[in-house]
């Protein structure tokens, strides 16, 4: 099954003044030259935001140490199963994000598939350029298979650089020749290092919130000085024959939307079930805003589990 494309909303392309003043506002806290005071300052914003955003009522938030990694379950309270579970990837260019930054989509995510969501602190760059997150994000699928879940039995989920995160991680695993998970759910996932994507010049004025110069310093940050056509730095280049089923959503204020279009193409030449949303007028991981689309969209992302688990 190839799967299918939708779109939500059906508004022209063009920057509505909300999305100005969210322009505008972001343009302080994503740089385009990684600098010690800048990324401490993103950081900071990122922790705080978690700690404001996230929508806790009903849910509990379990800190713990995964072999010197700070990690998290995010349940809900009242008695549910838990013979599945999702590994949740958060976003960030690879250079920022942390443990509160990930409440916010972690929250939701258990809130709408009532699933345990497990969050993990990966390293960053350019303190830690790859593969660290890539072997961190190792260790919490291995933590998973040592609780006794089967590879089919989580859900990989992930935002933006997360979503670079999470393909990666699955081409890895299946280079090892190991069992993938039982379905994907990517969030404006970032796919290309190379920025080869029509949508990086075509919509660079209509983006709030990323801008080109920001990709290329988080990559050069990440990955300085190497291959970014590599897969296990741009997934949109590997294998995806024997994928999960995935759901990509992507928001078309965004100047990623091409990793994402091209990604679904891709899956889809392969032979995966892939559905890719395409919701109109919105942007990068909008899924985090208290909007109403946001909730239609994670809403889409339960619909689609119990399609296809």
């Amino acid at each position: 099954m190839a799967g299918e494309n939708k779109k939500y909303g059906g508004e022209p392309l063009k920057l509505e003044p909300h999305m100005r003043i969210l322009k505008a506002l972001h343009s302080a806290t994503a740089p385009g030259e990684i600098t010690p005071g800048e990324l401490e300052k993103q950081r900071r914003n990122q922790e705080l935001l978690g700690q404001l955003a996230a929508p806790m009522a009903g849910l509990c938030w379990e800190e713990f140490d995964l072999s010197g990694m700070e990690a998290a379950w995010m349940r809900l309270e009242r008695p549910h199963r838990h013979a599945r579970c999702v590994l949740y990837c958060h976003g960030g260019g690879y250079t920022s994000g942390n443990l509160g930054y990930s409440r916010v989509l972690a929250s939701k995510l258990v809130r709408t598939t009532g699933l345990d969501t497990l969050s993990f602190e990966y390293r960053l760059a350019p303190e830690h350029p790859y593969p660290a997150a890539v072997e961190d994000a190792f260790r919490a699928w291995d933590h998973l298979m040592y609780l006794g879940y089967g590879a089919h039995d989580v859900v990989l989920a992930g935002d933006s650089a997360g979503g670079n995160l999470s393909l990666v991680l699955c081409h890895e695993l299946k280079r090892s020749g190991r069992m993938l998970p039982g379905a994907l759910l990517l969030m404006s996932p970032w796919t290309d290092m190379t920025c080869s994507g029509e949508s990086y010049s075509e919509r660079a004025e209509a983006d709030p919130i990323l801008t080109n110069e920001y990709i290329r310093a988080v990559r050069e940050a990440y990955a300085p000085g190497m291959d970014y056509s590599r897969p296990e730095l741009s997934p949109l280049f590997g294998d995806f024959s024997a994928f999960p089923p995935a759901l990509i959503q992507v928001g078309t204020h965004e100047i990623l939307f091409s990793d994402s279009e091209r990604l679904a193409a891709r899956m889809k030449e392969a032979g995966c079930y892939c559905r890719l949303e395409v919701w109109e007028n919105m942007w990068h991981v909008f899924q985090m805003a208290p909007a109403k689309k946001s909730a239609a969209a994670m809403e889409g992302m339960a619909h689609f589990l119990l399609e296809v688990l």
